[in-house]
């Protein structure tokens, strides 16, 4: 049997995104409190299987975070942050998390995470959504790795 213990950091970091989005979804739905979702996501079959301590961190940082988060990401979407689907504005509180709180994670795989969540629990054309939302999040929270990462002029 697996135990928290036995699962290395970063093992499945994916998983544990996915468990975090159906926590909020709930969440958003529902008005859970944190220690419900963190209930529900620890009996999940896969729960075994993600890196539980990210799940919490995550979760947790969303959860403590998430009338900052919603400011910020409001300075980026087309509507108002009620208006958007549950399941996107989870995904863009989870990225924008990261984005804003994780900087051992580079923005592009946040970004890239969060279409991937898009593409697979998101509307049609959710993810080109998130992508774009995210891209302007970025830029305003990591100018300097966004610099760093963009191809020098040709002269």
């Amino acid at each position: 049997m697996t135990t928290e213990q036995d699962v290395k950091p970063g093992r499945n970091r994916r998983l544990s995104r996915e468990l975090v989005l159906k926590g909020l979804y709930q969440q958003f739905l529902s008005g859970n409190s944190t220690s419900d979702i963190l209930r529900g996501m620890t009996e999940d079959s896969t729960y075994l299987h993600a890196d539980q301590a990210y799940c919490k961190t995550l979760i947790n940082g969303v959860m403590e975070n998430l009338p900052g988060l919603d400011a910020k990401i409001a300075q980026f979407i087309d509507r108002k942050i009620e208006e958007l689907s549950p399941i996107e504005h989870a995904i863009l509180c989870i990225a924008g998390y990261e984005l804003a709180f994780d900087m051992s994670i580079p923005y592009r795989v946040a970004i890239n995470e969060a279409i991937e969540l898009a593409k697979r629990y998101g509307g049609a054309d959710g993810h080109k959504y998130v992508n774009g939302v995210l891209d302007r999040l970025a830029a305003d929270l990591r100018p300097e790795e966004i610099q760093k990462r963009r191809p020098a002029p040709k002269s």
